[in-house]
């Protein structure tokens, strides 16, 4: 039996077995005959925009939610746009600011990738009973609330 004092060690465990199943080719494994524009970092880019909250999502968003610099998120988004995933506007409330959005393609994108995601964990603890397979979705959901906002 595992106790409280195990999870900070499977935690880690379980980091570093996915970020080395997060790959740059991680997007071939959901969707083999995917458009080349579905990469990682367009994948990043449309969950910090579809995950923002607020009326106006803005490229310093992105950076907070990616936790990376500004200048960065905004390369990253620059390219997004280029493929079509997100649509620049100016910002109502300060012209200044542009206004990120997601098209069409990019929803398309984010499903499959949340498709994906569902078929991972479930291919992880489908074999739990429910009610653990639903309690466990409900911490991870909680931790994952907590810790990112």
């Amino acid at each position: 039996m595992h106790t409280s004092s195990d999870g900070g060690p499977a935690l880690f465990r379980l980091v570093r077995h996915w970020a080395r199943q997060w790959a740059p080719d991680v997007v071939e494994r959901f969707a083999a005959d995917a458009p080349p524009s579905w990469t990682v970092p367009n994948l990043f880019v449309i969950q910090a925009i579809a995950g923002a909250t607020g009326d106006e999502v803005t490229v310093a968003d992105v950076a907070r939610q990616l936790g990376i610099d500004r200048s960065v998120a905004s390369r990253m988004v620059s390219e997004a746009a280029r493929e079509g995933f997100v649509v620049r506007a100016t910002s109502t409330r300060d012209a200044r600011r542009a206004v990120l959005t997601l098209t069409e393609a990019a929803k398309g994108f984010l499903e499959a990738s949340q498709a994906h995601q569902r078929q991972a964990f479930d291919a992880l603890v489908g074999h739990w009973a429910e009610e653990d397979r639903e309690r466990f979705a409900g911490y991870l959901g909680r931790l994952a609330d907590e810790v990112l906002g």
